[in-house]
């Protein structure tokens, strides 16, 4: 059984009335419960990555190219794995710019990346 927040606060409140306690101390007791249970948790910190434009054939889209090593499980040797990702780009990134991406809420059936530098133009 689960109380909300103000019944919790309300019954805090009678209780350390009756205990004989301070009213001020009530008072501080139950701001400080309200505001925890109003407190807000922490927003999710977006993860960053930084690769190279593939494709820039479609309007304010680009395919960027991620690569990442990892360690090969049997043999202990670093593998290269490469992704592909679909990003937002209203900076104007050119096949070849290294830019840096960024996750954001799903804008396509398969963008679910913002371009928010361009790190490196294209030579």
């Amino acid at each position: 059984m689960e109380q909300s927040a103000e019944e919790l606060v309300s019954g805090e409140a009678t209780e350390l009335a009756e205990s004989g306690e301070t009213a001020i101390t009530a008072a501080a007791t139950e701001a400080a419960v309200r505001e925890a249970a109003t407190a807000v948790a922490p927003r999710h910190r977006r993860q960053e990555k930084v690769g190279l434009v593939t494709s820039d054939k479609m309007q304010k889209t680009v395919v960027v190219r991620v690569e990442r090593q990892v360690r090969h499980r049997k043999y202990e040797r670093y593998i290269r794995r490469r992704t592909k990702f679909m990003a937002h780009d209203e900076l104007g990134a050119h096949t070849g710019d290294i830019v840096r991406i960024v996750e954001t809420r799903p804008l396509s059936a398969r963008k679910r990346w913002r371009v928010v530098e361009i790190v490196q133009k294209a030579s």
